[in-house]
């Protein structure tokens, strides 16, 4: 099958032969010349500025904290938008601009201060569509909504930042009356998360309700205890998880034998190994006498 092909206005691939949203030409009518044959007028032009729309993704974007991120934007139909007037906001901020881009030429001085040094567009890429936005060394306050604006086409579109920070829990192991007591501890999170206990065999332990903390840099700390018994097996897992951002940490471990032996087995265990120190040497003491006995007779 032969192919449709394209021709370029105004920086704007079009085909040939489009559908009505893509018409280039609208004819009007037929007019009837007296002296010649039939003629075409044309009404109006419809141009690749007013048909292009502004793209961005329909899912929230997720970074975690300290990362580089890419907000994709683009036009469709792609235009040339280096030398037109581009602006990256957030509402809830003032100023709002996050980068304003201006014939070719970024307005720095426009930019609020927190995204100072940050914020950048694909300059080679402008000419073909890309207006995305690249975020730099990701922070929790960046999350929010980002729009993207081209003012030529009186369109803007929103795309949602979803900011993640994660990491690793430790895990302490504490000899008590009743077992082994557990705590699991993991800080640096956003959002909040939540925590687990898992046995060797991965079913959930009943744990102590998870204590919760915010730092003044909006992380969250979590932690949780758990009282194990040697029934319960030697093997577990603290898991960490947040399911907004789809992150999951752990911490397996394995609890040594003589953590489980309670204080009345050690006392006992020690009683028997002290009488037997004891014995041992009476009875050598025993058997000498009488051999001793013996010779002299």
């Amino acid at each position: 099958m032969q192919g449709v092909r394209g021709v370029v206005h105004d920086g704007c691939q079009l085909h040939e032969h489009p559908p009505l949203t893509h018409l280039l030409y609208r004819v009007q009518r037929t007019v009837q010349d007296r002296t010649g044959p039939p003629v075409q007028s044309v009404q109006s032009v419809t141009s690749c500025r007013a048909q292009s729309e502004v793209i961005v993704p329909s899912q929230p974007v997720v970074s975690l904290v300290g990362e580089d991120v890419v907000l994709p934007c683009h036009l469709d139909p792609f235009m040339n938008a280096f030398d037109m007037f581009l602006e990256w906001a957030r509402p809830d901020l003032n100023p709002r601009f996050v980068l304003l881009w201006r014939q070719g030429e970024e307005l720095k001085t426009k930019k609020h201060p927190s995204f100072r040094g940050r914020t950048s567009v694909f300059i080679d890429e402008l000419e073909k569509g890309n207006i995305s936005l690249k975020l730099s060394k990701v922070k929790v306050s960046d999350e929010g909504g980002y729009k993207c604006v081209m003012s030529a086409l009186s369109k803007a579109s929103s795309v949602q930042l979803v900011v993640g920070s994660v990491s690793s829990p430790v895990v302490q192991m504490i000899k008590n009356n009743s077992g082994v007591l557990l705590e699991c501890e993991s800080a640096d999170w956003y959002p909040e998360p939540e925590m687990f206990w898992l046995d060797g065999e991965g079913n959930l332990l009943s744990a102590e309700p998870t204590e919760t903390a915010r730092g003044p840099d909006g992380l969250y700390t979590v932690s949780s205890r758990v009282t194990v018994e040697k029934r319960h097996g030697r093997k577990f897992t603290c898991r960490v998880t947040q399911s907004k951002i789809n992150q999951t940490r752990e911490k397996h471990l394995t609890i040594p034998d003589h953590l489980f032996m309670f204080p009345s087995t050690v006392v006992i265990s020690t009683v028997i190994g002290c009488a037997a120190l004891l014995f041992i040497p009476a009875i050598i003491f025993v058997v000498w006498r009488r051999r001793l006995k013996k010779f002299s007779k």
